[in-house]
């Protein structure tokens, strides 16, 4: 954006030098614009190298990882000072293996003993806060999204009016309420359909499924190969279409194994797409029943000390905390990006969309709280009260703190799409300094860099970082891979972290001009997300530069680079 995301590394380094003292330590500008030209990895990894792929480095392994071992290589011999990372998100899994060292614990406050010891408003917090939940140990774990409240509200004001008894000031919010019904009927009839078409497609699975057993049990074998089965003479009609049936799909180079995979991905795609429909129920109430005026900003100290929700609505925040800061000691489980780190637990993100009032007081109260660095691995397309979430992210700004923001797995261009939350209110420009918005990419060096399903925007998506099967920790001492912007955020809030660690001078405005411009630039042309599609599988071919503002991957061992370069300056 203008403020901001225009500045070359010059005019970056320029502003943070002055006022910069008149000793210093003499030290040589990294030279960080090098284009590389190693070849995308041809060979598949090893297990043990896809579950921390991320951190490889792209020169040595081939692979779009961080550079992160020889990041700690380069801080070998450095001190750093611990710095806390909020985690808003679904919850966290406290009592996780890899998860139970690095946690932030409130100083000044006495555990479970009912009592407001550091007269924060927020009672017992020892890990964080929960802002799903209300003084009786209720919590939320699924809420609507954010249209359908607003369809709620825009039925209940207009659903019995004529147009011609709309009074003038009402009727440009009336139009947007007619163009959002109207969106909101014809998603869940979409939706309503897919789950049609998965359960139809499920049912001649299982058919197939009949069909290899019926072939495998005439051939006395489990292991079918074309040459068997065309050799095959059923003694029946029904023999004779089950062999043809197992032999077309052998002939296409697919076997009963793919088919099985396929059934897994189908089955897992309808219950997505089953959670997903609940967030548009008109009379869903859960959050709107634990007792604050969701609509007053005012009324503050709700929720309750329960960090972890449940198991099942915690695995994105446990995950995303992981990626972060697992345990980097301990031999069990996942690598974090971070040392030196504590997190801080602000549960605010139920299954669909959060609240603005949520998400604005879960920024302040990890601001309160000493967080350096928040991540917001979340994100939706309305925002009612955006100026809340707006006024809670200048606060941060105030307060000198870093908020690393998914960009969001739609696969659209947040410069024309609107996303929050933001640090624009007219998608063009900044109205503070202190946010990073990342989109995901994935291990591939090649056209298949950025993640298909990443959002991106030249103005509005600040860099890129992995977030394609990223493996990290899961409640229950569980470990899993996942994708999203929500696991590139906080592969970069780990990097940010190591910077606000070992450079503590550093404030949060330099921090994300650093690993802005240090990261790897990309100088060839990838996929655009979300231009795949049955008719076009090849999808469309841009350079990556047009992705985000700065063109470039994000890349630890650089970014330290560059900030020992300017912290040393200062």
């Amino acid at each position: 954006m203008k403020s901001i995301k225009t500045l070359v590394f010059s005019a970056v380094a320029a502003l943070i030098f002055t006022g910069c003292k008149s000793t210093q330590v003499v030290v040589s500008q990294p030279a960080l614009d090098e284009i590389l030209t190693t070849p995308a990895k041809k060979t598949e990894l090893s297990k043990a190298d896809f579950k921390v792929w991320s951190h490889l480095d792209i020169t040595k392994d081939s692979i779009a990882g961080m550079s992160l071992d020889k990041a700690y290589q380069f801080l070998e011999g450095k001190k750093a000072n611990p710095v806390i990372v909020a985690i808003a998100d679904s919850g966290v899994d406290v009592n996780h293996e890899d998860l139970k060292d690095v946690l932030w614990m409130n100083p000044n406050e006495i555990a479970n003993n009912n009592k407001d010891d550091d007269n924060n408003g927020y009672v017992d917090d020892v890990f964080g806060w929960n802002f799903l939940g209300n003084a009786k140990g209720e919590i939320v774990t699924t809420d609507q999204l954010e249209i359908t409240r607003i369809v709620k509200r825009g039925r209940a004001k207009f659903a019995d009016k004529k147009v011609s008894e709309i009074v003038e000031e009402d009727k440009l919010e009336y139009q947007k309420f007619l163009k959002l019904d109207e969106e909101f009927k014809a998603t869940i009839v979409e939706k309503e359909s897919e789950i049609q078409q998965m359960a139809a497609t499920l049912v001649n699975l299982k058919r197939v499924q009949e069909n290899f057993a019926a072939v495998k049990k005439l051939a006395k074998t489990d292991s079918l190969t074309l040459e068997v089965v065309q050799n095959l003479n059923p003694p029946s009609l029904t023999g004779v279409m089950q062999k043809q049936n197992v032999e077309n799909i052998l002939k296409q180079g697919m076997s009963e194994a793919t088919l099985l995979e396929y059934k897994g991905q189908v089955e897992n795609y309808t219950k997505d797409i089953k959670k997903a429909i609940k967030g548009y129920d008109l009379d869903m109430n859960y959050r709107q029943s634990l007792g604050d005026n969701l609509y007053d900003i005012t009324d503050k100290f709700y929720g309750n000390n329960n960090v972890l929700g449940t198991a099942d609505a915690a695995l994105h925040g446990t995950h995303v905390s992981g990626i972060v800061a697992a345990n980097r000691m301990n031999n069990i489980g996942a690598i974090g990006v971070a040392n030196n780190v504590k997190i801080m637990a602000v549960r605010i993100v139920p299954e669909a969309d959060e609240h603005d009032k949520d998400v604005a007081l879960g920024i302040r109260y990890a601001v309160d709280n000493g967080a350096k660095i928040i991540n917001t691995s979340f994100g939706k397309r309305f925002s009612p009260n955006k100026d809340w979430v707006y006024d809670a992210i200048k606060y941060a700004a105030e307060n000198d703190v870093l908020i690393v923001n998914a960009a969001g797995n739609d696969g659209k261009n947040i410069d024309v799409r609107e996303s929050y939350p933001t640090d624009s209110k007219d998608m063009l420009t900044e109205f503070t300094d202190n946010v990073i918005t990342i989109g995901a990419s994935s291990l591939h060096y090649d056209e298949k860099l950025p993640a298909s399903f990443s959002n991106y925007g030249k103005i509005n998506v600040d860099v890129f970082a992995p977030g394609v099967d990223i493996y990290a920790s899961t409640p229950n001492n569980e470990y899993e891979a996942l994708s999203g912007t929500s696991m590139a955020a906080p592969s970069t809030a780990g990097v940010a972290a190591l910077i606000r660690a070992y450079y503590p001078n550093l404030s949060a405005k330099e921090v994300k001009s650093i690993l802005m411009n240090s990261g790897v630039k990309i100088n060839f042309k990838v996929i655009q997300p979300g231009s795949q599609s049955q008719t076009n599988q090849k999808g469309k071919l841009v350079p990556f530069s047009d992705l985000s503002v700065s063109g470039k991957i994000v890349n630890a061992y650089n970014a330290l680079k560059l900030a020992e370069y300017l912290s040393n300056k200062k």
